[in-house]
């Protein structure tokens, strides 16, 4: 996968992508697209705003997508009107955001994003509208709000394959930047000096990642060159907004292939600087649990299941863990206040650089915790922990761990016959485990099918 990622193409590849003052157009006869494939509501704005007397454009991902047989999530418009004139025209229209303003018009569940089109940002700060418009010491922009006309918004888009302008009326697509030829060479390419575009905003890398990952193409030389030196710069990205980031890079269906590369590009350190060690210090295990739990991920959003971030930054975090607990057991503290001493830290340090909500970092907890009550089953303690509302996130967790090569001596295994056992084979379990239950060594194995082994560790329970 990795090979092919960076790998050179036969077409000439440009080192620094020059876009067109007026656009390459193709007519409805030199491609595929038909305005009856977007959404009808999108369409409509477009109509209503060129109606109005503005230039109004379906832009970015939809058509991307559409030339691809890929279904759109969502239907953008790109406009020469502000986002006070786009609200004047639309009484079911909201402004939203600062540092990118723009307007989200409501048809029921739909929602359709309209943006204002966008000018490159001066250089010079004392030319710039402190108001509008800034940058910090890095270069990276603060605030987007510096309208322009469409050729300077084509200009500031970040790759060339999001370049690409429908108009559903007159069916042309405007094409500003050889995005429909990169397309065709499943390649993905940044608009103009890299070093400068990942400065602006290095969130860029990771959206580079996200779409090679996604459209399984191939990330043109140049734009991955200066990746690994300026990955650093994601330190700088407001936390909550790598939050986002991260679960649009890990919920995708795409994790697995998105994990190797974010390793490869030294994008994941800056992310998950804890695990990032582990894969250092035991890169075997830490890299099979983290890749299996992507690769369960990956299949239930493929098969339509529920994902929660709770399950996955777990998985992420987990091979860390272990050596904080240890530590913390050498200093002389009990195996479970230990665990929970040393999840806590560990998610404190996450959230500096990921701002993991509540509500998933106290179930990222409890399934850790649950990795260390797993093995106490003697008494009424297998019930207690059957009942438990994490037992079954817990339990494909400690099957996660097994997977990778951690070692429980028959742990799983026990718990899977216990879940099938009826309360006579249950009872006669539990006293089988007799004085080797609070040490959570091999208890005697009850004869079971294969069958029932192959239960799946899903990287996410879907509580």
């Amino acid at each position: 996968m990795l090979k092919k990622l960076f790998q050179s193409f036969r077409t000439p590849v440009r080192r620094v992508q020059h876009l067109r003052t007026t656009p390459e157009v193709l007519n409805s006869g030199q491609h595929s697209l038909q305005r009856n494939q977007f959404s009808r509501h999108a369409v409509s704005i477009v109509e209503r705003l060129q109606n109005a007397g503005y230039q109004a454009y379906l832009v970015g991902g939809c058509v991307r997508d559409m030339l691809l047989n890929i279904t759109p999530k969502d239907f953008d418009v790109a406009t020469s009107a502000t986002p006070e004139q786009v609200r004047a025209e639309f009484r079911n229209a909201r402004v939203i955001g600062r540092r990118f303003k723009l307007v989200h018009i409501h048809f029921g569940r739909e929602i359709i994003e309209v943006a204002t089109f966008r000018a490159n940002h001066p250089q010079d700060e004392e030319e710039e509208d402190s108001n509008q418009s800034s940058r910090n010491e890095s270069g990276r922009i603060l605030r987007d709000n510096v309208y322009g006309t469409l050729e300077e918004d084509a200009q500031r888009r970040d790759f060339t394959i999001n370049a690409l302008y429908y108009d559903p009326v007159s069916e042309r697509i405007l094409d500003y930047a050889n995005g429909v030829h990169d397309i065709r060479n499943r390649l993905i390419r940044l608009i103009g000096d890299p070093v400068q575009r990942y400065q602006e905003d290095p969130v860029r890398m990771l959206r580079a990642v996200r779409f090679a990952a996604k459209l399984d193409f191939g990330i043109e030389k140049h734009t991955a060159a200066p990746i690994r030196e300026l990955a650093p710069m994601l330190r700088e990205i407001p936390s909550a907004r790598l939050f986002e980031e991260s679960l649009k890079l890990f919920l995708s269906g795409n994790a697995a292939d998105t994990f190797e590369m974010l390793v490869d590009l030294q994008l994941f350190d800056p992310l998950f600087p804890a695990s990032t060690e582990a894969l250092e210090h035991s890169p075997t295990y830490t890299h099979t649990l983290i890749s299996e739990a992507l690769k369960n991920t990956d299949l239930r959003v493929k098969q339509g299941k529920p994902v929660t971030p709770a399950f996955l930054f777990a998985a992420l975090l987990w091979p860390a863990l272990p050596a904080r607990v240890l530590r913390l057991q050498e200093r002389g503290m009990p195996p479970i206040p230990a665990m929970q001493e040393g999840a806590h830290e560990l998610i404190a340090e996450q959230c500096q650089r990921i701002a993991i909500p509540k509500r998933f970092t106290i179930p990222i907890r409890e399934i850790w915790d649950m990795q260390e009550r797993l093995p106490r089953r003697s008494g009424k303690r297998a019930d207690l922990l059957l009942d438990n509302p994490r037992f079954r996130a817990g339990y494909d967790f400690l099957l996660l761990r097994e997977s990778a090569g951690e070692q429980t001596d028959g742990l799983g295994e026990w718990w899977t016959d216990y879940q099938d056992a009826n309360d006579s084979e249950r009872r006669d379990m539990i006293r089988d485990l007799g004085s080797k239950d609070e040490a959570g060594t091999g208890p005697r194995k009850r004869k079971r099918t294969g069958a029932k082994r192959k239960r799946n560790a899903a990287a996410d329970s879907g509580e």
